[in-house]
């Protein structure tokens, strides 16, 4: 699933490309929106939050959650398309691009002013510009007995944390996936990581948490099940954690390293 830096540096792209523009096309293949025509509005922006994509076209927001094959796409007129039509959700015209958005997991538009109606839980963005620690921190303090990986997964108390992210995070401060909050000395330890290593790959099309680019080498523990740890040579190990289907996650660890 894409993790909030890809969401942001697709909303990145769609903004530079669509901000300030007027639509002269808009094609919407979801059936509870496909009456919806925003041909002739302004796109005043498009804007991440968390994991969440947000574009604001008149007095209208477009939201999408990519979930698991998602993706947009911008294509200049008359390129060939690089996914097959019938998986475009979305269709975006303006005078010198087109923005496609395919097999979205979520798409739904509603009046601007209800923004926070719609994403008001989210916990504090860790690419926002409005992003708060504190606040993050006092999010995750109230889990108690909850497994730390299961919370820092849950974007209502920081969000833009994927399950890469995730496991990653619980390697480097040493903590079992299963470990709970309540045992966990320095929470602001922990979000301030989460925000360092998520600002560090937002620009970047390849993700690292090992500050190495290469592939097979970018990762600690994550999607390395019986690989050995980078730091002491033991197994990694995988495992499902969470007692509910929206909790369930696939963990690696280090017996070792993590404890």
């Amino acid at each position: 699933m894409p993790e909030g830096d890809t969401v942001y540096r697709s909303a990145r792209s769609l903004d530079e490309a669509l901000h300030g523009t007027t639509l002269t096309r808009c094609d919407i293949r979801v059936p509870a929106f496909a009456t919806v025509d925003l041909t002739g509005q302004t796109v005043h922006e498009v804007i991440s939050r968390g994991k969440h994509l947000v574009a604001h076209v008149g007095e209208t927001s477009i939201h999408s959650h990519l979930k698991m094959e998602g993706t947009w796409h911008l294509y200049r007129h008359g390129t060939k398309w690089q996914r097959p039509a019938f998986q475009a959700r979305i269709v975006l015209e303006a005078a010198d691009w087109v923005a496609v958005g395919f097999e979205l997991g979520t798409l739904e538009l509603f009046p601007t002013p209800d923004d926070e109606q719609h994403l008001g839980y989210l916990g504090p963005d860790l690419l926002g510009p409005d992003w708060d620690a504190t606040e993050a921190v006092r999010r995750l303090a109230g889990e108690g007995e909850r497994p730390v990986a299961v919370a820092l997964g849950d974007q209502r108390n920081l969000s833009g944390l994927g399950n890469v992210y995730v496991n990653e995070l619980c390697f480097l401060r040493g903590l079992l996936p299963t470990r709970p909050v309540t045992e966990v000395t320095d929470l602001h330890g922990l979000v301030a990581l989460a925000h360092r290593l998520i600002t560090a790959n937002r620009d970047r099309s390849e993700r690292t948490t090992t500050g190495n680019l290469r592939r097979g080498m970018r990762t600690f523990v994550y999607g390395r099940e019986r690989q050995p740890c980078r730091r002491c040579g033991t197994r990694i190990r995988s495992g499902q954690l969470g007692r509910s289907e929206l909790e369930q996650r696939v963990t690696y660890w280090c017996p070792r390293c993590q404890t």
